[in-house]
């Protein structure tokens, strides 16, 4: 039966969670928060942020980037799962969505941990490069907007050290990378999944968590 696949209906889900995912009651309260917000679908679940921490956790890591940050609660999630002396580089354009999980960050006491950057994430990245820190992070997630994808995902492996690892977000885009695409957002991705799957520089596996994560281990 190694073939088999569980469907995930809304029942097991609710199971899933409730033996998966092991939040800070930070986590919890911006989770609540951003429920009713009007973009409320573009936040991880609680069952991938725990799977995130504990990547982190498994790696070692110490230095993280984070391109699209929305209300903050993966950042949340990155920085609780970060040693004391760790460091989340958090990319976002929005001073408006990143405001909501601020408060929460404090909260947790990692809000020192976090170094929210409110610019386009290649300038960011790009700066970050030019400053000397290629090689120098262990961790980063992608979870912005899709046709910069491929550009970021560059910009990090530059930046991570071997052995580094990239998880990227919706990379199964609701089962629409499977179809014809239309869309510029379904072409970029489709994009990025063959190119990452042929590329020799990473160890990779795309995981049906979520909208689908990629994660790619840097060689």
């Amino acid at each position: 039966m190694a073939n088999r696949n569980t469907p995930l209906d809304d029942t097991l889900r609710d199971y899933l969670v409730a033996h998966s995912a092991r939040e800070h009651p930070a986590q919890t309260g911006l989770r609540e928060a951003t429920r009713t917000h009007r973009a409320a679908g573009m936040q991880i679940g609680p069952e991938q942020a725990q799977f995130m921490a504990l990547l982190v956790k498994l790696i070692g890591a110490r230095r993280a980037i984070e391109i699209g940050v929305f209300t903050g609660y993966s950042a949340l999630t990155v920085a609780l799962a970060l040693p004391d002396d760790g460091r989340l580089l958090a990319c976002d354009i929005s001073d408006e969505y990143t405001r909501v999980g601020r408060p929460f960050w404090e909260q947790a006491g990692v809000a020192a941990k976090i170094d929210l950057q409110l610019a386009p994430a290649t300038q960011t990245l790009d700066a970050h490069i030019a400053a000397g820190e290629s090689g120098q992070y262990d961790f980063a997630f992608i979870d912005a907007d899709k046709a910069s994808y491929d550009a970021y995902y560059e910009r990090c492996l530059v930046l991570l050290r071997p052995g580094g690892l990239i998880a990227i977000d919706n990379v199964l885009w609701g089962g629409s990378v499977a179809r014809p695409a239309e869309d510029a957002d379904t072409k970029a991705l489709q994009a990025l999944n063959d190119k990452i799957h042929a590329d020799q520089r990473v160890d990779m596996a795309m995981l049906p968590i979520g909208d689908g994560v990629t994660l790619a281990r840097k060689r």
